[in-house]
């Protein structure tokens, strides 16, 4: 996720997925009803078993609801409950499978709140922080090519900020370095909230942090650590971190719908639903449009637009282990238990969330350890999980961001839609 100060970020639980696994934001609004779509293989029918006096009738059985159907239904009614308090108006929905079953591609709802059209099949999106994971494995190939190291420190790499010389590139990583994070201080918010357009650069965003001190090493999530990450990419690949992501992420993996603002195609705002601001931060947006490719503010912390389908595609190459070299994955996967900042070697109902190197896992009570991660903006929301023993992984998103976050519910009446569908074939 993006952190962005207010936001009350759910740490733990189904409830606890965020784009910032801390954020902020404020959010209002009025409600949309969507007209239902209609459900494949409704079929009933009263047939008459006989004709004489006392004859029995029976009534045929009405089929089961496809699994698409009912999923569809659960974004519905989370769209009628949610719809007008969290300033919404669409909805996408992605699983996919490891074995042979297709994807399951789901929208509700329209394109902007109070009209406009059917949400497509392949909207696009503000990812948040799921960004973090891409800047993560660019630093993770560089130190597999000798490039660097994430036991590097930033003396070396960014001499220019002399007060975190001793900060390495792996405490940035795993959110352990005690940089502030820009996203929550009063003069970033002031200059976005004046015009959200502004075309930040990377060294203006740690300006608004870099006369602060400097906190404990212990876990705190900082937007900082990734801008700063994205800089250490550009200098030791002596190449854009935009450049960067297409060589190495993009075009490997087919992502065509993936793109960092504002190096993306003429027609992806056109796809993108209308991303909203809720948030009391920003008082003079609240309930109102925000540029859907205003997101120069967040770049390798949180930049990244995407399809759905490239996300989970992105997703299963991610946890899959199919961008990096096993020692490389391991780091990856390293955890710091969110709640003690101790390093940890997995994670428990005691202690259910470990940060990784821009990847979360999470002892889900219902579903086992999974991965996860929300990532939000001031304008949307996405969250994905991934469940290692299946293969499968589940991409939620919708285009406003909260205060009081209720996704990470959405996407646990998801599994458990798909759980019943699954048990249900089995039976």
């Amino acid at each position: 996720m993006i952190d962005v100060p207010g936001s009350a970020q759910a740490e733990g639980g189904v409830a606890a997925m965020r784009c910032s696994i801390r954020r902020s934001g404020g959010r209002g609004g009025k409600r949309l009803v969507v007209p239902a779509t209609v459900a494949a293989a409704v079929v009933s029918g009263l047939t008459t078993a006989g004709c004489e006096a006392g004859g029995s009738h029976a009534v045929a059985e009405r089929p089961a609801p496809t699994v698409t159907a009912s999923l569809r239904s659960d974004l519905e009614k989370y769209l009628d409950a949610h719809g007008t308090k969290d300033h919404f108006s669409a909805l996408s929905l992605r699983v996919t499978h490891a074995d042979q079953r297709p994807d399951i591609s789901v929208g509700a709802g329209t394109t902007r709140y109070g009209g406009g059209g059917p949400v497509p099949g392949d909207a696009m999106w503000q990812t948040g922080s799921n960004t973090k994971a891409f800047t993560s494995v660019l630093l993770l190939q560089l130190e597999a090519e000798g490039k660097l190291s994430l036991r590097d420190k930033l003396g070396k790499w960014l001499p220019r900020y002399p007060a975190w010389r001793d900060v390495t590139i792996g405490q940035l990583l795993s959110m352990t370095s005690g940089i502030p994070s820009y996203t929550e201080q009063r003069a970033f918010l002031e200059d976005f909230g004046a015009d959200p357009s502004t075309r930040f650069t990377p060294e203006r965003l740690v300006s608004y942090v870099r006369h602060l001190p400097l906190g404990a090493a212990k876990y705190a999530y900082s937007n900082t650590n990734y801008l700063l990450a994205q800089m250490i990419v550009e200098r030791a690949s002596h190449d854009s971190y935009a450049d960067r992501l297409t060589a190495r992420i993009i075009r490997p993996l087919g992502l065509r719908d993936t793109c960092l603002p504002p190096e993306c195609r003429p027609d992806t705002a056109s796809r993108m639903p209308t991303p909203y601001s809720t948030q009391s931060i920003l008082p003079t947006h609240v309930n109102k449009p925000l540029p859907p490719l205003g997101l120069s503010w967040a770049q390798g912390a949180g930049g990244l637009v995407s399809s759905l389908k490239d996300l989970t595609t992105w997703d299963k190459a991610l946890y899959g282990g199919r961008l990096l070299p096993t020692a490389q994955q391991r780091e990856l996967a390293s955890l710091i238990s969110m709640k003690t900042s101790k390093h940890i070697t997995t994670v428990t109902a005691g202690d259910p969330l470990g940060y990784g190197l821009g990847v979360v896992k999470y002892a889900h009570p219902a579903a086992g350890t999974v991965w996860f991660y929300e990532g939000a903006t001031l304008g949307n929301r996405v969250l994905h999980m991934y469940f290692p023993k299946s293969g499968m992984v589940i991409a939620v998103a919708v285009n406003s961001s909260v205060e009081e976050d209720t996704l990470p519910d959405l996407a646990g009446t998801v599994y458990k839609t798909l759980s019943a569908h699954d048990a249900h074939d089995r039976s």
